[in-house]
């Protein structure tokens, strides 16, 4: 089975990127299954119910979150009737959603998904040790041997890397989103699990972290301005990484995918 992980998108750019690449990337690597963080897709803020429809129609299997997964209003209303839309697990119990899932793959292989926000820096959630654990093992009781991938959303590559070599040998793979910035520590943990700190975003790296470059310089160097920050508008960079999953769950083949907009390889 073949694993596509995508990176946060962001604005306009970023869907742009996802709509140019997706398909020739499923097509060329024959990909089984596609997980893509879209908390940046509505103009750098939040996700809707449309951009939602459009990512399932370009063949996205399941679409995780983090921070900014509340910023367009309409998502709560929206949330609880989508299974293939995921906010992080260790927000408190009676927030609206779910933090994971369980689904299938075009090859029928059963493929759970687990979000989880990390605290240094963020959110001050619950703590997603205990929290993703506990998923875990009610997984693997009602499930048995189980592809299982979760997605870090968080800012400290500490917390990510603990929590990675934490769950290693537990789960399939490992993955993090909200920097926006791909990181090149791909590998295989001691245990068997795979790992990597951030996958980078679908958006233009002409800018800050996908937002345009002056107002995020303005923030730093005139404090007293209070700018709006927006999506870069250029040309965007799809960032992800493609996993080989073999009969026992486990990554024997990745590699990362940089397509298109400044990045490109």
């Amino acid at each position: 089975m073949n694993i596509l992980i995508c990176g946060d998108i962001v604005g306009r750019s970023g869907r742009e990127s996802v709509e140019r690449f997706l398909p020739q990337i499923v097509k060329q690597d024959k990909i089984d299954f596609v997980i893509i963080n879209g908390e940046n897709s509505a103009s750098g803020f939040g996700i809707t119910s449309k951009i939602c429809k459009k990512l399932y129609d370009l063949g996205v299997d399941v679409i995780t979150s983090g921070n900014h997964i509340w910023d367009q209003k309409e998502i709560l209303p929206y949330i609880d009737s989508d299974t293939r839309l995921l906010r992080p697990c260790n927000f408190p119990d009676n927030t609206p959603g779910r933090g994971y899932g369980v689904y299938k793959s075009k090859g029928g292989e059963i493929v759970a998904v687990i979000n989880v926000m990390c605290r240094l820096f963020m959110d001050n959630l619950e703590d997603p040790f205990k929290s993703v654990e506990s998923i875990i093992d009610s997984l693997k009781v009602k499930y048995g041997l189980t592809s299982i991938i979760i997605d870090i959303h968080g800012e400290s590559t500490s917390e990510k890397m603990s929590l990675g070599h934490y769950f290693d040998g537990k789960v399939c793979a490992i993955v993090g989103t909200h920097t926006h910035v791909p990181t090149a520590d791909l590998q295989i943990l001691e245990k068997g699990t795979f790992y990597q700190t951030d996958l980078g975003m679908c958006g233009d790296y002409n800018s800050v972290i996908g937002m345009n470059k002056d107002a995020c310089i303005q923030r730093f160097t005139k404090k007293f301005l209070k700018t709006k920050l927006e999506p870069a508008g250029g040309e965007g960079t799809l960032c992800g990484t493609v996993l080989e999953i073999n009969d026992k769950s486990k990554v024997i083949k990745f590699k990362q995918i940089i397509k298109g907009g400044r990045l490109e390889r």
